[in-house]
């Protein structure tokens, strides 16, 4: 059952990302979806997830929050590096993005997505009630998924099959995970450690790159709706599934 719920999640990923190829000429509306649909899943899902999972507190600190602000940095770092690096051999830093940085985005957001896939067979394990809950939330999420994967590979200047070949990925990834739990166990402090670093790899991406980007050339009211209506969709989406 778990696995059959994950092929669910496959074909979600593959709508998300066909929507998001499909739309081009309006490109800051993806945009700005996009950026909505990440802050959604950042703030009202990964966190508080991260939170409940990762209870630890280091210094005053939930370890989850050090975690989901090393992820903000990290993807801080790893983005002025490779765009530092690209000046240096004569591109231009402020206008090139670095196609690497896009693609491992992307490769995080495959992680997650077997990380879903891992949850749903963790909760069909404790029970059929839960496993329905959980394969609710993954499932919705990851037509988000799928739309962000392509999003992210495509802003960062990587070809159209690259960006397919992510969002391939991307789509097995939660199969595969739920196989996987048939096999292995992640301890919930881990799981919840990963969720805290790849919510601020997450945000990062969304505040820093990709809702600039869509308010660059059109800062229109419309695009503004689509990132609130994103982000409501996110929440919607917790809401039915019970959190």
């Amino acid at each position: 059952m778990a696995v059959f719920v994950a092929l669910g999640a496959f074909l979600m990923t593959l709508a998300g990302g066909w929507t998001a190829q499909r739309v081009t000429d309006r490109r800051h509306l993806v945009l700005g979806l996009a950026g909505g649909l990440m802050l959604g899943v950042v703030g009202l899902d990964l966190l508080p997830e991260a939170l409940h999972a990762a209870d630890r507190v280091i210094f005053g600190v939930p370890a989850a929050l050090l975690l989901f602000v090393a992820g903000f940095l990290l993807a801080h770092l790893v983005e002025r590096t490779l765009a530092a690096r690209q000046a240096a051999h004569g591109g231009d830093e402020h206008n090139h993005r670095a196609p690497e940085v896009g693609l491992t985005a992307a490769a995080a957001m495959v992680g997650h997505s077997a990380m879903d896939g891992v949850a749903i067979g963790a909760a069909f394990q404790v029970g059929g009630g839960m496993g329905a809950s959980v394969a609710l939330a993954v499932i919705a999420h990851d037509f988000a998924d799928g739309f962000n994967t392509f999003t992210i590979t495509s802003l960062y200047g990587n070809a159209r099959r690259r960006a397919l070949a992510m969002l391939v990925a991307d789509a097995c990834a939660p199969v595969l995970g739920a196989l996987s739990t048939a096999f292995v166990h992640i301890p919930e402090a881990v799981l919840g450690g990963y969720l805290g670093l790849f919510g601020g790899v997450l945000l990062y991406l969304a505040a820093a790159e990709i809702l600039p980007e869509a308010h660059h050339e059109h800062p229109a009211r419309s695009t503004l709706l689509c990132t609130v209506a994103g982000a409501a969709f996110i929440w919607l989406v917790v809401g039915i599934s019970g959190g």
